[in-house]
């Protein structure tokens, strides 16, 4: 391969700094996936390719240093190796303590423990790694895993009197659908709008270097400025290519709003990634704009399903289990991140960074302005309801169910 042949001929007679530029411009090139191609072909570690990328994209050209009036060709704390490169094998042991079930399929949409990170740490060691308590919530962020606390139940509805039992049957019932999906590549999305957030000179939580003594200056309230809207990112991962779309509305969070959203992505990007698809599979919270119990949700979909000639299939997380599905870990907590200490001085701005994050593991996000304005309050008659060409499914009804066209 031509691309294996230019890498050994060119890393001999490379130093480290320059190695991993070289490798981290290779991987650029590649696009998606460039960075696990390159990692395998060169047996150079993923995180020291990903350092290369940080390190081009910040425009250091030149990191050595004079020590001792030799060059110093490492950056600084750059000689101590990983527990990954140390102790080969501790991923998938704490893949198999924390997840025995999901153990061995990435693709699965559940990935939680509510294993204390001590009691992991002791069960690596028991095993025979050298690891830290701290260490393991590290590896468990790089696996995709987040610490889930028990969530109590209010009372009321029928749904939120589900026993675990039901709740574990659901959460396999949409592992297997997911799998079935991606294994027939057909298209796969978990859905969420993620909380509004109020546009202007306000502190965002987090933090980000900065000279020393010169933070960025905010307001000392938090009130929403009337000349500057809130935004409302409504957020479709796509599971099988690790790509999101953010449709960011100025408007009210509402069920024409998240099915809009939905098409944004598809003729955005869905219908590119699956040209031949012939059914859509979602995956969503129980509450908010796309509700499990919402009339005008279903209502949309079948507009949708109607416009694509498409089936959607949907699926809801049972109450209480939303930071479970795929989209919050896998591409809002990364938007977070991305913006964390920064304050969101305008939509141009809210817009950039959505598009800007990305992961080590390829993520690609593309965003939109929503300039629509979304009605509240919209009701959905009975005999609208009726005309929804609904199919419920035997298990669980209210939250698994089929939204045909009408053909």
């Amino acid at each position: 391969m031509a691309l294996k042949t230019r890498i050994d001929t060119v890393l001999p007679i490379l130093n480290e700094s320059q190695k991993r530029r070289y490798l981290a411009a290779e991987a650029i090139s590649l696009g998606h996936g460039g960075i696990t191609e390159i990692s395998a072909i060169s047996g150079m570690h993923r995180n020291t390719i990903s350092a290369g990328i940080q390190e081009i994209r910040d425009g250091k050209t030149n990191i050595q240093e004079p020590v001792n009036n030799n060059t110093r060709i490492r950056a600084p704390g750059g000689g101590r190796k990983s527990v990954l490169e140390n102790q080969p094998g501790i991923m998938d042991a704490l893949d198999r303590l924390v997840d025995p079930e999901t153990y061995g399929n990435p693709m699965n949409p559940l990935r939680w423990t509510t294993k204390s990170l001590r009691k992991l740490a002791q069960e690596l060691q028991n095993e025979g790694f050298d690891i830290h308590h701290d260490k393991v919530g590290d590896l468990l962020e790089k696996l995709g895993y987040s610490l889930q606390q028990n969530r109590k139940m209010r009372d009321g509805s029928d749904e939120k009197k589900r026993n675990p039992e039901e709740r574990d049957t659901q959460f396999k019932h949409i592992n297997a659908t997911v799998q079935k999906y991606i294994d027939a590549a057909k298209p796969v999305i978990s859905i969420d709008c993620k909380k509004k957030e109020n546009i202007g000179n306000f502190k965002n939580n987090g933090a980000e270097f900065r000279p020393i003594g010169k933070p960025v200056e905010t307001q000392d309230h938090d009130f929403k400025d009337p000349n500057n809207p809130t935004v409302a990112p409504f957020g479709i991962y796509d599971i099988a290519n690790n790509e999101g779309f953010v449709n960011v509305g100025i408007s009210s969070d509402t069920a024409v709003f998240a099915v809009n959203s939905i098409r944004g992505w598809w003729y955005n990007m869905g219908q590119y990634k699956f040209p031949s698809a012939s059914n859509l599979y979602i995956t969503a919270d129980g509450g908010g704009s796309n509700s499990s119990r919402s009339r005008l949700w279903k209502k949309e979909l079948q507009g949708l399903a109607d416009e694509l000639l498409m089936p959607i299939e949907v699926s809801h997380f049972p109450p209480g289990t939303s930071k479970w599905n795929k989209i919050e870990h896998r591409l809002f907590s990364f938007i977070t991140k991305n913006w964390r200490g920064r304050p969101l001085e305008t939509i141009e701005i809210v817009l950039s960074l959505i598009a800007a994050t990305t992961t080590e593991a390829g993520l690609i996000v593309n965003t939109k302005l929503d300039l629509s304005e979304y009605k509240t309050g919209i009701k959905v008659t009975d005999e609208e309801l009726k005309d929804i060409n609904i199919t419920k499914n035997s298990l669980f009804g209210d939250w698994n169910y089929i939204i045909y066209p009408h053909w």
